[in-house]
């Protein structure tokens, strides 16, 4: 009986040691984590243009994508995300600040001391393109036009915009005032998150009180794509006679949203529309990857159950061609061994969509149940069965 003690010392030693390892967790993993994809090249006059999908980023179309360039009054893009992102009371009234009254190029006409809601200012600032409402906006949110272009500049920086730069809340020309095509794209993706953006965008005519007379004002959007595009949803115009005429366009059909903008483009109403067309007849928004599907039995050391299922969580989107629908996987990588006590919505592991060689998004799997340790009258039932 002696010769055995050192083996029964040896296997108590290493049962100990099992029972004291920390719980495995899995490495950190973004969930919907978009990739953009490669491009194609499509017909247009502008000098610059991309076309993306909006939930994901895609870039479906481009040309000189990434040029910087003067972009006009689409620069209210910026400025209405800005104000969303920072002012938590729309219906607020304020005075029209004596700097924003006779402001150079379309405007509204706000006069001096003006009483206004912040609400109709954005209404103003993108359907009639009030330059007087960009200013009066800049001066109530940043507090002067300096402050209020950081902001600006922090807002492109949030939507992943880093080739632009904004000086003035209106787009009038300066020589450091500037963005790219794929720029503007997703400055307006991350502004259509914002839910009073993309119904401000999409309305054709808002009517707002005019201080000191006996009729209102009645704003009329001058984005044509409205009206004139099937699923039409936005987004904004501009001219400068440096910048050329520029438009950023979006539309809806079958759940996915396409945005394109084109700079310094003649035909602007018309080369965004026939983009448009191109994305929706060759790309449709396909689910690939449903994480409830995705799921894995890990097993559990030192547990009353002796595994656990693990599960993905989310609905994961990407627009695709019909050729490429074949070309999507998903690999996944879990836990070998779980310890006892496992909790509910345990990390458990990680999924990752590809599209070829391409990471779309990255998830995780997360345990559905959970699973108690075993009591210490069982661990030494399992001991002694064990000798």
């Amino acid at each position: 009986m002696s010769a055995k003690r050192p083996a029964l010392f040896c296997f108590l030693f290493l049962l100990a040691a099992l029972l004291l390892l920390p719980a495995w967790q899995a490495a950190g993993a973004q969930e919907c984590a978009p990739a953009v994809a490669d491009y194609a090249v499509a017909d247009t006059s502008a000098a610059s243009m991309a076309v993306i999908e909006s939930s994901t980023g895609r870039v479906l179309y481009g040309k000189n994508i990434s040029v910087k360039r003067p972009m006009a009054s689409t620069t209210k893009i910026c400025t209405a995300a800005t104000v969303l992102d920072n002012c938590d009371d729309l219906e607020k009234v304020i005075t029209v600040p004596d700097k924003a009254v006779g402001v150079e190029g379309s405007s509204i006409y706000l006069q001096k001391g003006e009483k206004v809601k912040i609400i109709d200012l954005l209404y103003g600032l993108m359907l009639q393109s009030g330059n007087d409402c960009a200013e009066a906006l800049a001066l109530c949110v940043g507090g002067d036009l300096s402050k209020f272009a950081d902001m600006m500049n922090e807002t492109a920086r949030r939507a992943g915009a880093t080739d632009s730069h904004f000086v003035t809340p209106h787009g009038l020309h300066h020589d450091e005032h500037y963005t790219t095509a794929l720029d503007l794209c997703k400055i307006t993706a991350y502004a259509f998150r914002n839910p009073v953006f993309t119904k401000i965008v999409a309305t054709k005519k808002h009517t707002m009180p005019w201080e000191g007379r006996n009729y209102p004002r009645v704003l009329v959007n001058k984005n044509k794509i409205l009206s004139t595009y099937a699923g039409g949803d936005g987004v904004k115009t501009g001219f400068t006679k440096k910048a050329g005429r520029c438009l950023v366009s979006s539309a809806t059909r079958n759940g996915m949203r396409v945005i394109a903008a084109v700079l310094d483009c003649g035909p602007m109403f018309e080369d965004c529309a026939a983009l448009m067309d191109k994305a929706f007849s060759e790309y449709a928004l396909c689910q690939v990857a449903d994480g409830a599907q995705i799921e894995r039995e890990i097993c559990v050391a030192g547990g009353k159950k002796g595994s656990v299922t693990a599960r993905g969580k989310g609905t994961f989107y990407y627009p695709l061609r019909e050729e490429e629908r074949g070309d999507v996987r998903v690999e996944v990588s879990c836990a070998s061994a779980l310890d006892a006590p496992v909790a509910l919505d345990t990390p458990a592991g990680n999924f990752s969509v590809y599209l070829k060689n391409q990471l779309l998004f990255d998830g995780k799997l997360y345990t559905i149940d959970t699973v108690a340790e075993r009591g210490v009258p069982e661990k030494w039932k399992d001991l002694i069965g064990a000798w």
